[in-house]
């Protein structure tokens, strides 16, 4: 399989599973509305995990343009291949949502609370700090990215690193979660922001709060390089 191909649907499945998750316990009329922080963790994990299983062996499992650019600078991805890669992710993430949209048409339409509506496909800061927010999200993908170069190669071969993947992203949600959402990936992001600004049913004033969505964007770039650049000096 094509590795853009892998990465494209992987994503749209990653936001399909991750961001459906939001979309079940926040929305109105939906059957499991209510649910609570751990179900977010848990199904964001799997949401993770799910695909970079079946997609490992094609892509690397990547999903996400931080998690790419640090392949790249370790020299685990040709860099020309990163534009490549980072399309078919922006394209998978804006797909997975507006299947999603699709599929909670009518709970969306129930919902009063255009907040509420974005906040199923983006992300946003629980205080608006744009220091601690950036920094948040920089530490957060810092560990991501630092704790997916270090899985060893005979974890991999044996499949448990997609349990490692599942551990690391839940353990990032259950310690800054709360903080920003813990967005670490442009293409969970701002692609499903997008898809919110253009396809979701306007509500009163919608607004997709680009002021704040670029740092769901450029922080987590940043903390792939250094992690990406402390592990190189380390291994």
């Amino acid at each position: 399989m094509s590795p853009y191909i892998a990465e494209f649907i992987g994503t749209a499945m990653l936001v399909l599973l991750g961001d459906g998750v939001c979309c079940n316990v926040s929305l109105t009329g939906s059957g499991m509305k209510g649910g609570n922080t751990v179900h977010i963790l848990i199904g964001w994990g799997m949401a993770v995990m799910v695909p970079a299983f079946t997609f490992g062996a094609a892509s690397g499992s990547h999903f996400n343009p931080a998690v790419t650019i640090g392949a790249a600078m370790r020299g685990g991805l040709s860099w020309g291949m990163v534009p490549g890669y980072i399309i078919a992710q922006m394209l998978g993430g804006f797909v997975g949502a507006a299947i999603l949209m699709v599929l909670y048409g009518d709970q969306i339409k129930a919902t009063e609370d255009d907040d509420t509506i974005r906040g199923c496909f983006s992300t946003g800061p629980a205080i608006r700090n744009t220091s601690l927010n950036f920094l948040s999200e920089f530490v957060a993908t810092f560990v991501l990215v630092f704790t997916l170069a270090s899985i060893p190669a005979e974890a991999g071969a044996s499949n448990v690193s997609w349990v490692l993947v599942y551990g690391v992203i839940v353990a990032c949600g259950a310690s800054f979660g709360g903080l920003t959402g813990y967005a670490m990936n442009a293409a969970r992001d701002a692609a499903p922001r997008f898809a919110y600004q253009l396809l979701a049913p306007n509500k009163g004033k919608k607004n997709p709060d680009w002021a704040y969505g670029w740092i769901p964007v450029v922080a987590p770039i940043c903390g792939a390089i250094v992690a990406s650049l402390l592990h190189n000096i380390l291994f």
